[in-house]
């Protein structure tokens, strides 16, 4: 390994990790399991069932409720055994993808949810080349066993081929469909059943002393158990063995087979997480690294939620706490302003329930309420002037212009807009010819969300309309070489809500025509959130 030290006890318990997969592989059920393991909810909220019941526990945006989506990354706390999870919940719907991206800069591992019927989706991915940018730590839930699933060596090939990462079973299913029955976990050499009265109640387990445990026979009926220790047998040849190293390095994650609606299999990969899952890591930041052992706390915001409360207009900035033990009512220094922020009523959450934090170890995951002073992007720390860096921001591929309803209410929606835009859920841009603000966002989705939001929570009904523009871009050079490409291009400029200049453009003819005409001007797709 390395020559860092051992972490603190404290630290050393935490598990921060996202949930990533295609929409409706489960992963809001799965999220819902792990809260009832934890001990942090009595029974699980079914995401499609009848009126309140439906309304999981993760999701608490109006929109969310209705849909049966998420769309918006939560983050919730609870104690499994003696460990500590940090659960951040990603959006699953590809519209809002930037949210889950920023999200994976903030979690050490991610658990991966696949639909045993459909296999690698391609939204799943998508977030997999994420991961694999920042070499998180991957270990796989094969969800819906106990529907019409494929072959399972068929599944661990698709994932080995689409995502060239190697396979190992951490447990291996015993039948298909209706005939599934459970798994065997080859970690304990123990038996799993599924027990499919009861949704909210586990299975039991028989603990077996290898293969030829006359056990099995009881358990399993003969033509599933001969189908099965013909395919153990060929697993064992082919696939290699769970190796910690290779796992914590992002190059080989273990599947465990289940069904989160009943319960089933979530109880293993929670202790596979605790067992195989990385402690808090290392995070990259300007001018140095910042290890989780460190005394002094750091810690950085990767999203920001506005109104989480309808009844105030409250700003709950999502902090990752980086190193150190944080206690409620420390003074910490906001880097990019060089302020000291008193924090004294930092909070943990539990879905949409909140309770305050009185403290919080390097790898948790607290919100700060605040007016607007704290942004994606931005580093805390006890008076050093660290940057943590890599959280990305990038160039939206839908624009549309936003109009009020009512014309005397252009000041409201600028409000409305920049608020949405400071919690990164679309990009908001000022043209500097003409009226009306031009909205970028990554996904259709996020407009009718917008245009939801806006109208509820500010009570402004407003319109989206087709921009002439099709997409834009940051122009990075020298303040003189920006400002005479500014002044040449007028109808074409236009800042963001960080005051960056932004060449909006209709072809990609006129990019190539910056990049011929303005050798000195650069334009790019990304920009790293608030290095101001």
């Amino acid at each position: 390994m390395s020559n860092r030290p051992a972490l603190p006890a404290e630290i050393a318990r935490r598990r921060t990790f996202a949930i990533i997969s295609h929409p409706d592989a489960g992963k809001t059920t799965l999220t819902e399991k792990f809260l009832l393991y934890g001990g942090a909810i009595q029974m699980a909220g079914q995401v499609r069932a009848k009126g309140e019941a439906r309304r999981t526990r993760s999701d608490f945006m109006q929109m969310e409720k209705d849909r049966g989506i998420s769309v918006s990354a939560s983050a919730m706390s609870f104690d499994f055994e003696t460990y500590r999870f940090n659960l951040v919940d990603t959006p699953g719907h590809s519209d809002f993808s930037e949210d889950t991206y920023r999200t994976l800069t903030a979690v050490d591992a991610a658990v991966m949810v696949i639909d045993g019927a459909k296999g690698v989706e391609s939204q799943t991915q998508k977030l997999f080349e994420v991961c694999r940018l920042r070499d998180l730590p991957i270990l796989t839930f094969c969800n819906k066993m106990d529907r019409e699933s494929r072959d399972t060596f068929e599944i661990i090939d698709e994932i080995q081929e689409n995502l060239a990462i190697d396979v190992t079973p951490a447990a291996w299913p015993i039948g298909r469909g209706r005939d599934f029955i459970g798994t065997y976990d080859i970690l304990r050499d123990r038996l799993e059943l599924m027990d499919r009265a009861d949704r909210n109640k586990v299975g039991e387990s028989v603990k077996i002393s290898g293969l030829d445990d006359p056990k099995l026979a009881e358990h399993v009926p003969a033509d599933l158990l001969d189908t099965f220790l013909e395919e153990i047998e060929m697993a064992r040849e082919l696939l290699p063995p769970l190796d910690r190293q290779a796992l914590l390095a992002g190059t080989m994650t273990p599947i465990w087979f289940g069904s989160a609606i009943n319960s089933f299999g979530v109880k293993e990969l929670m202790d596979g997480i605790g067992t195989f899952g990385p402690e808090p890591q290392v995070q990259k930041a300007t001018p140095r690294e910042i290890a989780p052992e460190e005394d002094k706390v750091a810690g950085f915001v990767f999203k920001v939620q506005a109104n989480m409360d309808p009844k105030h207009r409250d700003r709950v900035a999502f902090v990752r706490m980086a190193s150190g033990h944080f206690e409620r009512g420390m003074k910490l220094t906001h880097v990019r302003s060089k302020k000291q922020m008193a924090v004294t009523n930092p909070v943990m959450f539990l879905a949409s329930d909140r309770e305050l934090a009185e403290e919080a170890w390097a790898g948790d995951i607290i919100g700060i309420p605040n007016h607007g002073q704290l942004r994606i992007g931005d580093t805390l720390t006890e008076g050093e002037a660290l940057r943590v860096s890599g959280i990305p921001s990038f160039a939206p591929e839908l624009l549309q212009t936003c109009r009020a309803g009512d014309p005397m209410k252009a000041k409201h929606l600028e409000k409305a807009l920049m608020q949405f835009a400071e919690e990164g859920a679309a990009k908001v841009f000022k043209p500097t010819f003409g009226s009306g603000f031009i909205v970028g966002v990554v996904g259709a989705l996020q407009f009718e969300v917008l245009a939801s939001r806006i109208e509820m929570e500010y009570g402004l009904p407003v319109r989206f309309e087709p921009s002439q523009f099709t997409s834009a871009r940051w122009v990075h050079g020298t303040k003189d070489a920006v400002d005479k490409f500014a002044a040449a291009n007028k109808q074409h400029i236009a800042t963001d809500n960080d005051g960056d200049t932004v060449y909006l453009t209709r072809l990609q003819w006129d990019i190539d025509r910056v990049d011929r005409d303005y050798p000195d001007v650069t334009l790019s797709s990304t920009k790293e959130m608030m290095v101001a």
